[in-house]
């Protein structure tokens, strides 16, 4: 959370003042109470993000304020040493109500514990598969994948990751009784499927278990012959800094996956997780210099592989989503939610998770514009959604919105949604 901050309270102050404005104007511009802002001009409350945001789009402080708001050090997650992904066994724990749990051990941890006297199915064919049994277990797996990554559009993650978890181990242990062409193939999708993993384990709220699973991708497909997926890593990574508001880490991390070296989709998924870097910055310019970059890269993506595509397949137009999401950051509510409204019209209905993701925001736009009756309508039509995927990741903007519709608590509409709201504003478990 963010301290009291005389020297941010100074400066508003004076850049209201230049700009020639009383608190009135200034709290009918940003949607905030006046004496809200009096308490933080005076240095003895202190200001949301989403306030600093507001104000420093008003102002035209083009980032400035932003950049005086103290904020908690937090340290970036450790990321997992590299591995061999032949050295481990993987250990899932499933119980009758619905829990899991997943962790690896190395395979002299294992005999150790005495893991080794539990119930355990070992392939005894060392011969190696012919290619008709390669080719179709590429065939099956992709197939699969697709429906898998559809299915996980409108079910809880953690429902999804025993099944994912296990068919990612299936094609790591075919991979080494197949030919050098076929151990490539199964390799390059187990890596997708561990990727996708890791997303999954960021949506339960586990950003280690995210972390560690993005590592296995990238030892499967550099195994498999494709040492691009690392570049993706780094967006991965920088998405879990972003969620962490750690603006100059997410831009760091995300120029450093647009080497000139990696394909076109993966730089433009980074230029694009870069744009949002500069708009957690408040750095307007910058952003949509990103974007622009980003529609230039993703226009150029050869669609035809046989490989799973990297990242989100869910936005006709992900620039344009994107670009809805960064204009909440910038402290242009009204401007967000008009971009958002055209790029959500155009999302399939089954696209739940996505819907969710994207409209949580619109809401979060409408209701930073001042416009509570059509915030708290679009969020009604949303909680069902929410409650389903269970997100880790939507529950942080979920919780912003909740946040500012508190500020209107005696509004009929916020009274109407605002239990249910308050329950599904909890982080989710797994």
């Amino acid at each position: 959370m963010p301290y009291p901050s005389p020297d941010f309270g100074q400066e508003l102050r004076k850049r209201r003042l230049a700009a020639g404005l009383s608190l009135t104007g200034l709290s009918e511009a940003v949607h905030y109470s006046k004496a809200q802002l009096s308490k933080v001009e005076r240095g003895i409350k202190a200001p949301s993000h989403d306030l600093v945001r507001l104000c420093d789009a008003a102002l035209g402080a083009d980032g400035e304020l932003i950049t005086l708001v103290a904020r908690t050090a937090r340290d970036t997650p450790a990321e997992p040493a590299p591995g061999h992904v032949d050295e481990e066994d993987w250990i899932m724990e499933l119980s009758p109500d619905g829990h899991n749990r997943f962790h690896p051990m190395g395979r002299r941890q294992v005999m150790s514990a005495g893991a080794a006297s539990l119930m355990t199915w070992r392939s005894t064919n060392a011969e190696p598969i012919g290619p008709a049994a390669g080719t179709g277990m590429l065939e099956a797996s992709r197939a699969m994948f697709t429906h898998y990554r559809r299915l996980g559009q409108s079910v809880a993650p953690g429902l999804l990751l025993p099944v994912l978890i296990a068919q990612t181990h299936t094609l790591r242990e075919l991979s080494a009784q197949s030919d050098t062409g076929t151990r490539r193939q199964l390799l390059a999708l187990g890596s997708r499927y561990a990727e996708y993993v890791g997303w999954l384990a960021q949506e339960t709220g586990d950003e280690q278990a995210a972390l560690w699973w993005t590592r296995r991708a990238v030892d499967l497909a550099a195994a498999g012959g494709d040492p691009a997926l690392a570049g993706y890593a780094l967006v991965r990574r920088a998405l879990v800094t972003l969620y962490r508001d750690d603006a100059e880490e997410t831009i760091a991390l995300a120029r450093r996956a647009q080497s000139g070296t990696l394909p076109p989709r993966i730089r433009g998924l980074a230029a694009q997780r870069e744009a949002q870097g500069h708009a957690l910055a408040g750095d307007r310019d910058a952003c949509l210099r990103a974007l622009d970059r980003a529609r230039d890269l993703l226009a150029r993506h050869d669609g035809d592989s046989d490989e799973p595509v990297i990242g989100t397949m869910h936005l006709p137009d992900s620039v344009g989503m994107v670009t809805g999401w960064c204009l909440v950051d910038l402290g242009r509510p009204r401007e967000a939610g008009e971009e958002l409204d055209r790029q959500l019209a155009a999302v399939g209905p089954d696209a739940v998770r996505t819907q969710v993701r994207y409209g949580v925001r619109r809401a979060l736009a409408y209701a930073s514009a001042g416009e509570i009756d059509h915030a708290c309508a679009l969020t009604e039509q949303l909680l069902d959604g929410v409650s389903a995927v269970r997100s880790a990741t939507v529950t942080i903007d979920l919780r912003r919105l909740s946040r500012v519709l508190a500020r209107h608590a005696d509004h009929p509409s916020v009274r109407q949604i605002g239990p249910r709201l308050g329950t599904l504003s909890r982080p989710p478990t797994s």
